[in-house]
């Protein structure tokens, strides 16, 4: 969770078993986007985030802030490769 500790604006908001980011809240930096381990942070004007700007966006307003990093999850190595994460294996429930 690299992109939450170099957040200046503490955008990032933790589900059971993923991050989103408020939309509204975050300056469009850009410092998250490298630290992401599994590449999943990309700037909202790129073209079809309209559909992630949106889930980050209702989610980010039910789950609590993260601030701090914390560690990765133990299983995180295995959920790497796998396709279709968000579809078939989405938690609506926040993080700790």
């Amino acid at each position: 969770m690299d992109c939450v500790e170099v957040c200046p604006v503490d955008c990032f908001y933790e589900g059971e078993n993923m991050l989103v980011i408020h939309p509204d809240e975050c300056i469009d930096c850009g410092v998250c986007e490298p630290e992401c381990p599994i590449d999943a942070i990309h700037p909202d004007t790129e073209e079809n985030m309209e559909k992630w700007a949106e889930i980050n966006r209702i989610y980010s307003e039910k789950w609590p802030v993260i601030t701090e990093k914390k560690d990765p999850p133990k299983d995180a190595k295995k959920w790497e490769n796998v396709k279709n994460k968000f579809v078939e294996h989405f938690s609506e429930k926040p993080g700790e």
